[in-house]
């Protein structure tokens, strides 16, 4: 049992003196750093610092046991990684300054980024959701058999998260080559470890999974690097998830305006004879292997090293705004063009057949797809939509997940930056509330904030009509639609299913694919049987005339449809959205100018959802063109009720009609 009397002991068994001298410059390094950072903290020159001071070994220790082409995810006391890793200095410095010489260009702070070079991958400020992105960087090297092995950080704090359990779950089940590294320094903030747990070491934790659980002195860099190594090496050959505890402590405050005076003093003085750098500094000078001389001469290296990037970092100007420049790089570039075949084949599918086929075509295509999603694999899903899936491509590329959307979302970005694709089905669009944090601040942010695409569709059988109740039926397209560096597709016709999934998996951008449930079934009609991309962002005009225009999407064009052939008299555009976002306003302008009146209605209910933001682009764009009042519908602000008669009412059909009469005639 490692506690904090525990003195620190180092073997050096055959290590050489290379190797020896490597480490302690590697762990001095971060050291110095960080004292010069909390010098020009209290000179007012940089406005934030997290401090790792008193837990350097174990940085140290996994980035100098690891390959330099094995991905390590840190968070933010881990600076030891980011140097050993050799990144220059003036890059990191730039980073913590907000300067375009940053890794974020300004957009984001601290170790808040990845960086592809050098096989560095940092956290979001969720602390948890990194865990998931491990076990999709592992799953990637495990698939290619590329014998690697991925580290990721976590704290004993950050380890009381969700994604902490699904993530471990999940790679003890995939027998991942993982390694989660609990830095358990005794405080997650201000609460100390008997409020966030009752087990006595992590390592008891993993007895739960199924894996191996070790526990190590966390000040002792000699023994991260051992273990580290040893473990790796097994690792490569026999992939499984290990959790390693390492305990430690940390010196300074969760951030330097948050202080120390929640921890008693007699920690810091037991701590402080267990410092990781003096200890070991001590432990080589009595090996013969370190000099007073040799120290000196260190520093002085590394100071020169800090000033000369320092002074690089500070003469940096501010990144200048440019708001083309921030738009332009929401997104990774991508030129998807329209391939339907004007002739050729076609065969009559339902909706969900012509899901199911382009998904076929996409996996044929792409060779590096992975599908996951709960019951996916043997039993097709609760659709039927990849029924067969296993016997053309394999467990390996149509897995089944653990309940555990969170680790699974995330696991979808770690395919992709480890040179994959992903594909994430929500068995019902509802219980992607369980990932929203991978999706709407991983996914959707990571090509803005570091360059790093997330080539993930996520599929959302999704919408009412079928008497499923508030928690299978909600439509919370909306949810996403207000999340810059998401793509929405949204088909109402099989042939615009097929088309526009497989544009979803050409592009490198995260997808979201909504499949109206109400639609699998009751939608068919002849499809090209060749592969075709439709692209992004154009519309499709269903019907057209002169009266008035009708602006939906998804289900929503079936009943437009039918209103339409109920009053024959009436002649109206339909335009069928089919993508949210990007979303073809220049299609709504147009026909806005041409009818003078225009009515737009969603499923979703009324407030907030997507016919309000459209309705307000007509009338900031079209206002002297409307010859009426821009009208819109949607489903009562209620939860989606499961009596039929109630769900009738509550979806917008019938009040659709109504007001597209009231509109025609005003």
């Amino acid at each position: 049992m490692i506690t904090a009397e525990t003195p620190v002991k180092f073997d050096r068994r055959k290590y050489k003196d290379a190797l020896l001298l490597e480490l302690y410059k590697n762990i001095l390094k971060p050291r110095m750093i960080e004292e010069k950072m909390l010098l020009l903290l209290r000179q007012g020159r940089i406005a934030k610092w997290f401090s790792g001071i008193g837990q350097e070994a174990i940085s140290v220790g996994v980035a100098s046991a690891l390959n330099s082409d094995e991905f390590i995810l840190p968070m933010h006391r881990n600076l030891g990684v980011f140097t050993t890793r050799n990144i220059p200095l003036n890059r990191l410095f730039s980073q913590f300054q907000g300067k375009p010489g940053g890794f974020t260009k300004g957009r984001d702070r601290s170790f808040h980024f990845g960086t592809q070079e050098y096989k560095i991958v940092g956290m979001i400020s969720h602390l948890g959701p990194q865990l998931g992105v491990a076990d999709g960087i592992a799953l990637a090297n495990k698939l290619r058999n590329d014998k690697k092995v991925t580290v990721v950080f976590t704290g004993d704090g950050g380890a009381s998260e969700g994604d902490f359990h699904e993530s471990v779950n999940t790679a003890a089940v995939w027998d991942l080559p993982v390694i989660f590294v609990v830095e358990n320094n005794g405080y997650g903030l201000s609460t100390p470890s008997n409020e966030q747990f009752r087990c006595k070491s992590f390592a008891d934790k993993a007895i739960g999974y199924g894996i191996e659980g070790i526990s190590i002195d966390g000040n002792n860099v000699l023994k991260v690097y051992e273990t580290i190594k040893n473990l790796a090496e097994d690792l490569r050959e026999n992939p499984r998830p290990v959790l390693l505890e390492c305990v430690t402590f940390r010196m300074r405050g969760h951030e330097e305006a948050s202080g120390t005076k929640y921890v008693p003093k007699e920690l810091f003085d037991i701590w402080g004879r267990k410092d990781p750098v003096n200890t070991f500094e001590k432990f080589l000078g009595s090996e013969g292997v370190l000099t007073e001389e040799l120290i000196e001469q260190e520093r002085a290296l590394i100071k020169h090293e800090i000033e000369d990037a320092l002074e690089i970092t500070f003469a940096e100007l501010n990144p200048k705004p440019d708001t083309a420049l921030e738009l332009s790089e929401l997104f990774k570039v991508v030129d998807i063009k329209d391939t339907t075949p004007s002739t050729g084949t076609k065969t009559n599918l339902r909706l969900i057949d012509a899901i199911s086929q382009g998904l076929r075509m996409a996996m044929e295509k792409h060779s590096n797809l992975v599908l996951m999603g709960q019951d996916i694999a043997d039993y097709g899903g609760v659709f039927k939509i990849t029924e067969g899936f296993v016997d053309l491509f394999g467990k390996g590329r149509v897995r089944n997940t653990p309940l555990c959307e969170s680790a699974i979302l995330g696991s979808g970005f770690g395919l992709s930056i480890n040179g994959a694709k992903a594909m994430v089905e929500m068995q019902f669009a509802d219980f992607v509330s369980e990932g929203m944090t991978q999706i709407v601040n991983n996914l959707a942010k990571s090509h803005y904030r570091w360059g790093q695409h997330a080539d993930v569709v996520v599929r959302m059988p999704t919408g009412a009509a079928v008497a499923a109740g508030p928690f299978h039926s909600q439509s919370n397209e909306a949810w996403f639609f207000k999340t810059p560096g998401l793509k929405i597709a949204y088909p109402a016709f099989p042939s615009d299913a097929k088309g526009l999934l497989l544009s979803a998996f050409e592009d490198p951008n995260p997808v979201m694919f909504f499949e109206h449930k109400a639609l699998y079934r009751s939608s068919s009609e002849d499809v090209y049987d060749d592969y075709y991309t439709i692209p992004f962002g154009k519309a499709r005009l269903v019907k057209e005339g002169n009266d008035l225009t009708i602006v939906t999407y998804g289900l929503g064009v079936h009943w437009a449809l039918e209103a339409l052939q109920e009053n024959e008299d009436l002649s109206a555009d339909l335009i069928d959205l089919r993508t949210l976002a990007p979303l073809d306003v220049e299609a709504i302008y147009t026909s806005v100018k041409k009818t003078g009146r225009v009515i737009v209605m969603h499923e979703d209910t009324l407030t907030g959802g997507i016919a309000g933001e459209i309705a307000s682009l007509i009338t900031e764009n079209c206002f002297e063109y409307l010859d009426a009042p821009v009208m819109r519908e949607g489903s009562l602000d209620t939860p989606v009720p499961m009596n039929v008669d109630l769900e009738h009412n509550f979806l917008p059909k019938e009040r659709f009609k109504q007001k597209l009469m009231k509109l025609w005639k005003y």
